[in-house]
């Protein structure tokens, strides 16, 4: 922080070395904001990449699925059988047939409204839910091939594994997307900063013949960029933050698109990158001051 501090500092003499207004502070200023506002929806995405896979884990570990696909004639003595093993399984704390009605309400979405079930080979399905503990997979399956064959038990972790693993992914893209818009904006005031003393070449020449070190001249232009990038910042987040608000709150509903909302003391993360920005700035601008100092000598 103390290195924030002297680049906040005020020094006036040595602040009028750089021109308050112009091409570099407008390019600076604007240059952070675009990038903290980039900066905080990526945040958003990773943390709401986070919570999905959360969800989805343990939503798909909170249930398995039986089915039971044999002719028509078979199913009803096929379901009670699977009924009876499941009742006697451990870790398996209740077990229900799907009716005519939630399965016709699945298969809506492909065939419409209204589906004639016995007109569709479609399977029984039975819905398992399990026990604190949990059951065995492996065990129950060969219970219900023995004593049902057309039962297959489907625990959800063939889905589990792929769905969490690409929603983690997400979360590694959006750490990684702030990575690369904190690189970017370090650039971008690099080049500013190295335009801005290139042009005041001679303004450079005057104060060193008058005295003036290298050090102080530096400073001026670390303060004054630093300044400039921790407020265009500043208001990119602010802005960010609103356009979060602004978006409607239905993570439960519709998943990641619409739960890129903040949640709890999330929302105190976006405050971090003005600051994150300064220190950007202030390494960036020392280094091309230094560098530039040195050709212009």
């Amino acid at each position: 922080m103390s290195v924030l501090a002297t680049a906040f500092a005020r020094d006036t003499p040595a602040d009028k070395i750089v021109p308050p207004e112009g091409f570099t502070a407008q390019l600076t200023t604007f240059a952070a904001g675009a990038m903290a506002f980039l900066a905080v929806f990526a945040l958003a995405l990773s943390l709401a990449a986070g919570r999905l896979a959360e969800r989805w884990g343990t939503a798909l570990a909170q249930g398995a699925t039986v089915r039971i696909t044999v002719p028509a004639d078979q199913q009803a003595a096929q379901v009670d059988a699977a009924m009876r093993v499941l009742e006697t399984t451990a870790g398996v704390a209740s077990a229900r047939v799907f009716s005519d009605a939630e399965q016709s309400a699945l298969l809506a979405p492909w065939f419409g409204d209204g589906i004639d079930m016995s007109a569709l080979p479609v399977p029984r399905l039975i819905a398992v839910l399990p026990a604190d503990q949990g059951f065995d997979p492996a065990g129950l399956r060969l219970r219900l091939q023995a004593e049902a064959p057309g039962a297959v038990l489907d625990d959800h972790g063939r889905w589990r594994g792929p769905l969490t693993s690409a929603a983690m992914r997400l979360r590694v893209l959006g750490w990684l997307s702030i990575g690369l818009i904190l690189l970017t904006t370090a650039i971008m005031i690099t080049l500013a900063a190295s335009a801005a003393l290139s042009a005041n070449a001679q303004v450079i020449s005057v104060l060193r013949l008058v005295g003036a070190t290298d050090a102080f001249i530096a400073n001026a232009f670390v303060r004054r960029f630093t300044y400039r990038a921790a407020l265009g910042a500043l208001v990119g987040v602010v802005v960010a933050m609103i356009g979060l608000l602004l978006l409607p709150d239905q993570a439960g509903e519709a998943g990641i698109l619409t739960g890129l909302q903040l949640a709890g003391w999330h929302w105190f993360l976006p405050l971090a990158i003005p600051i994150l920005s300064a220190l950007v700035a202030f390494g960036a601008t020392r280094a091309a001051a230094r560098r530039t100092l040195e050709e212009l000598t």
